[in-house]
């Protein structure tokens, strides 16, 4: 007979056993072991993602519109990210400063701080968290942890004003301004230019309401403007309060960084939409996957980061055909929003014939160019 393994087990349990039963004791047979399973592999945590958010999320505009691509990253890598976001918070130093560095410490491995006033609060934060990736909108400074983003708003408000310059009966048209600073300053002149490369004639008058989010302040400027004889509003602002105004008055407007039409169907025309998803989708799964690096990254309609939208369902096809058109030669380069010759209000030169503006050259707009009127605020 064959003696295998289990056999010889089996004769040696039973010469146990009986010597046990022979001593008078009882017998406790244990059972036979199984080879130990190895422990299921741990999961890894997720990957903390924060938030810091000038406005409130519910503000239909800027802030809003970051949040959906907050929302696109849960979408898109799901239990693998945990983010989280802090909303309404000023941009003095001392208070960005105290929420960035408690986000730090709750564990946030990639934070985002979407206002410019927050670049000097997080510049210094980044310096005593160098384990923690930052990433800042619209400034201008980075670190070896910290880089800076922005989108081509300016491209969405050309497109907005070639819609403005073909509906605007008067030829008057209005901008309600956050801050005067080169970036909002841009945007109200790419749409002048916009506008008068349909009607030459096209003027732009803006008022300034030094706040980005202020409802109340926003419908006063928009009123202000309509009384001053423009039939085609838009904002750099982040309420609604600017549709809505137009609705109420009869006048057109724009949704800016999100659609707005829901606030005034009448009066919306098209949005001016960011897409901020295409950029954090980008840079979250760049550090999970260990290629994240500190960058200076400015996408537009070419990156689809931005794009005009959500066209009123009054708006001609030739108009729609007209946007279309504006849109790719910007993308192909064909037609650029800022090729010379182009002058400042007071009949200066800053761009010669041909001569096309740089980025260098467009971070530092700091006038009006020839059809808005008015001196830029000191």
């Amino acid at each position: 007979m064959k003696f295998t393994r289990r056999h010889t087990l089996a004769a040696a349990l039973s010469v146990a056993m009986l010597s046990l039963f022979g001593c008078g004791k009882k017998a406790e047979v244990a059972s036979v072991a199984s080879a130990p399973v190895p422990a299921a592999e741990a999961k890894a945590e997720p990957l903390k993602v924060a938030f810091v958010y000038v406005g409130p999320v519910g503000d239909a505009g800027w802030t809003f519109a970051h949040d959906a691509g907050r929302k696109a990253i849960d979408a898109k890598f799901g239990d693998k990210v945990k983010t989280s976001f802090v909303e309404s918070i000023p941009e003095s130093a001392a208070d960005a400063e105290r929420v960035f560095r408690d986000l730090a410490s709750q564990g946030n491995k990639l934070i985002f701080g979407t206002t410019f006033g927050y670049m000097e609060a997080m510049l210094k934060v980044a310096k005593d968290f160098p384990d923690v990736k930052f990433e800042h909108a619209t400034g201008f400074k980075t670190a070896d942890n910290m880089a800076q983003y922005d989108v081509r708003t300016y491209e969405g408000a050309y497109l907005a004003g070639v819609v403005a310059g073909k509906l605007s009966k008067s030829g008057k048209l209005g901008v309600v301004g956050s801050l005067p600073i080169p970036e909002v300053l841009r945007n109200i002149n790419s749409f002048t230019l916009g506008a008068r490369s349909v009607n030459p004639k096209a003027t732009t008058k803006v008022v300034w309401v030094n706040k980005w989010f202020d409802p109340g302040k926003e419908r006063e400027a928009a009123i202000t403007l309509i009384g001053q004889g423009v039939d085609v509003l838009m904002q750099n602002t982040d309420s609604a309060a600017v549709v809505q105004t137009a609705q109420e008055k009869g006048v057109l407007a724009f949704g800016w960084d999100s659609d707005m039409t829901k606030f005034g169907e009448k009066a919306h025309q098209a949005a001016s939409v960011i897409d901020w998803g295409v950029y954090y989708t980008k840079r979250v799964g760049d550090v999970l996957e260990g290629k994240w690096k500190t960058d200076t990254t400015w996408w537009g309609l070419k990156e689809n980061m931005i794009d005009l939208k959500n066209f009123n369902a009054t708006l001609s096809d030739e108009v729609k055909k007209l946007v279309a058109d504006k849109r790719q030669g910007v993308i192909d380069g064909s037609a650029p929003i800022w090729k010379g010759p182009v002058k400042d209000n007071t009949g200066k030169e800053v761009l010669g014939k041909d001569a096309v503006g740089d980025d260098k050259f467009l971070h530092d707009v700091n006038y009006y160019v020839e059809g808005v009127e008015g001196k830029v605020p000191g």
